[in-house]
């Protein structure tokens, strides 16, 4: 009887029975948060562990673009800079050309003028004398002074006997086979500027 009125006591004490209660639901509360907290935290590492790497490789592709973009851009204005000066280096070498040109007449003109002063006086003098001789001799001085002067800018007299460089325009009986398509005689002498033909020898072949 003594065991049973214990235990009955036991069992209807509200006190303990709340007591053991509010235990239970502190340790089941627990739990329960811990699980939550082990939950949102799982959560927001995946959250954080992607976005970072997304942001981070749409950064990288966009500082690449821009410096894609800045080269291009580079390059064009190189491009551009090239042409510009290309199309100057054209203009320039045609306008030096051109004076290239004009000058180089120019001073071959120039250094004619000094042979037909010397013509002048030649012919002046021939007014005033009857000597024939002094006459030739003053011809021929002018012709070599002339000739020498085409001999420094280039110009020469061709050989044109046996050569290649001429124009038949008469043809003259050979005197045997050996003479057959020979020059026998030069009509109009032929002349060279440096190694290209200025003006072709007109000549006499044999036949």
């Amino acid at each position: 009887m003594i065991k049973f009125k214990r235990y009955m006591s036991q069992k209807n004490n509200p006190k303990e029975d709340n007591l053991k209660d509010s235990r239970l639901n502190e340790e089941y509360n627990g739990k329960e948060s811990n699980v939550t907290d082990a939950e949102t935290e799982v959560n927001t590492e995946v959250v954080t562990d992607d976005e970072p790497d997304e942001v981070s490789e749409l950064e990288a592709l966009k500082n690449l673009l821009d410096q894609k973009e800045q080269e291009v851009e580079k390059e064009k204005k190189e491009y551009l800079f090239l042409m510009a000066e290309f199309d100057n280096f054209r203009k320039r070498t045609l306008r030096e050309r051109t004076e290239l040109i004009k000058s180089a007449a120019e001073k071959a003109l120039k250094g004619i003028l000094p042979v037909v002063d010397d013509f002048e006086r030649g012919l002046d003098a021939i007014k005033d004398t009857s000597d024939a001789e002094a006459v030739k001799e003053g011809m021929r001085l002018i012709y070599n002074k002339f000739v020498k002067y085409l001999a420094d800018n280039g110009v020469k007299d061709m050989q044109s006997t046996g050569a290649d460089f001429h124009e038949a325009v008469a043809m003259v009986p050979a005197e045997n086979d050996a003479e057959k398509g020979k020059v026998k005689d030069t009509v109009l002498k032929g002349y060279m500027l440096n190694d290209k033909v200025l003006r072709h020898a007109k000549v006499v072949v044999a036949q």
